[in-house]
């Protein structure tokens, strides 16, 4: 019998996310309305799941704020960015109460949705599954549309877009 490979887990976490830095993903932001006010948050981890129904899951740290907020059954929007967003992308994905300061938004579909974006998802919360440093959150879509505008991209660190 021949030994497994001892694996590195130090070398594994850089590898891995050296690897995930090289895929590109869009950059979204993620709002609900709870006690009274909007809550956000950048993410790009988000896909579509299944198209019958139609579904979308998203990832959330779980030392998110957001999370806190939710819960089966809450209304999340998700906000992909437009290509001319990344300081929004940026005030979103840092702390603090004052994220929709100077951000046009209103409620839409149950949730705060920006006035500029490059698409919106509605979603009703289905699930919140666990899974390791992260939350999937599961759910059913409710609403849809999309712009023209071209997508903010992240990709190996930094934002750009997709021509």
């Amino acid at each position: 019998m021949s030994e497994e490979p001892t694996i590195d887990a130090e070398v594994l976490q850089k590898s891995f996310r050296a690897a995930m830095g090289n895929v590109a993903a869009a950059v979204s932001v993620v709002t609900t309305f709870h006690d009274g006010g909007p809550h956000g948050t950048t993410v790009s981890a988000f896909s579509s799941l299944s198209m019958d129904p139609p579904m979308l899951l998203v990832s959330l740290d779980n030392r998110s704020n957001l999370l806190t907020k939710l819960e089966v059954g809450s209304r999340i929007g998700v906000n992909v960015l437009a290509a001319d967003q990344e300081q929004v992308a940026m005030r979103f994905a840092g702390k603090g109460d004052d994220k929709f300061l100077d951000v046009p938004w209103q409620l839409e579909d149950g949730a705060p949705a920006l006035r500029e974006r490059h698409a919106w998802v509605a979603l009703s919360v289905e699930r919140l599954v666990p899974a390791g440093d992260h939350t999937i959150v599961l759910g059913a879509v409710e609403a849809a549309d999309s712009t023209d505008a071209a997508p903010l991209t992240y990709w190996q660190r930094t934002f750009g877009t997709h021509t």
